[in-house]
Order: C-alpha cells, then sequence, then structure tokens
C-alpha cells in the first residue's frame, strides 16, 4: 500500500508554476511534464484553488501561485490534495474475543499518530522555494 501520488503530483504542478511564472501553462502542458491525463491536473488544480495555494480562472489557461514559494510549505501543499490526512489507516472490525484483537488499535495509535506528526512536521519545514533550490542543483549537477 502507498500514500497518494496526488502529493506529488501537486508539488510537481506548483513547482512547475513557480518556475513559469511569466507563462500560461495549459493543463495538457502540465500534464505531459507528470505523464498523466489533464482532467487528473485539472482535478488536483481545483483542490489548489480550493485551499487558496493558487489562482485560476475558468476556461483560460494559466495559473499562479498566490504566494511565493518561499512562503508555501509542503505541508501546505500535502493538506490541499490528500482528503483523508491520516497516514496510517486502522483495520477496524478486529475480534474482540481475542487479546490481540481487543487492544491492537489502542496499542498502535499513539505510536501512528506520532508518526504522522513528525512527517507533517518536516513537511512543514520544507517550502516550495526549498524544491526549486534543488531542482536547480540537480540540473546543474546533471549539465
Amino acid at each position: 500500500m502507498e500514500i497518494s501520488t496526488k502529493f506529488t503530483v501537486a508539488v510537481h504542478v506548483m513547482t512547475l508554476l513557480a518556475l513559469n511564472k511569466d507563462k500560461e501553462l495549459t493543463s495538457a502542458y502540465l500534464a505531459g511534464s507528470v505523464n498523466t491525463n489533464p482532467v487528473v491536473i485539472r482535478r488536483i488544480m481545483g483542490q489548489l484553488k480550493q485551499a487558496d495555494l493558487i489562482l485560476t480562472k475558468a476556461g483560460v489557461a494559466g495559473a499562479v501561485l498566490t504566494r511565493s514559494p518561499e512562503d508555501i510549505s509542503l505541508l501546505a501543499i500535502y493538506r490541499a490534495v490528500i482528503q483523508q490526512p491520516t497516514l496510517f489507516g486502522m483495520h477496524q472490525d478486529t475480534n474482540l474475543t481475542c487479546t490481540v484483537g481487543a487492544t491492537i488499535q489502542q496499542a498502535l495509535e499513539g505510536h501512528l499518530l506520532a508518526a504522522q506528526q513528525a512527517m507533517e512536521a518536516s513537511l512543514a519545514n520544507v517550502s516550495l522555494a526549498d524544491i526549486i533550490a534543488s531542482i536547480h542543483v540537480l540540473t546543474n549537477e546533471k549539465k
């Protein structure tokens, strides 16, 4: 099982928008970079718009960030596109007559919450500008 790719696709889109702020990028162009369907991009952009991370206009190509990349954390992007931001799902309807089945949720709950909080703290400390800087470094290394 893996966490939805919507988050990484959203970061990809936001990075493209930041790097091409003077261009009106279509969902088809963005989809070409991500290698996905433009409909997927439009859905994610709708979520980013709803979270007030981007501005778009209906029927017009292009979108712009609502604030500078330095002021957009990965956590803000994550929360914009992940509907159920619980990192770990817990299986339900365990056998309550079994010692493990009756207690596993309580035994795991605190540990899983701590892991999620650590992930969110990490994402909160990384800005879109940090990702852009990493891309510039990686691009220069390939030359």
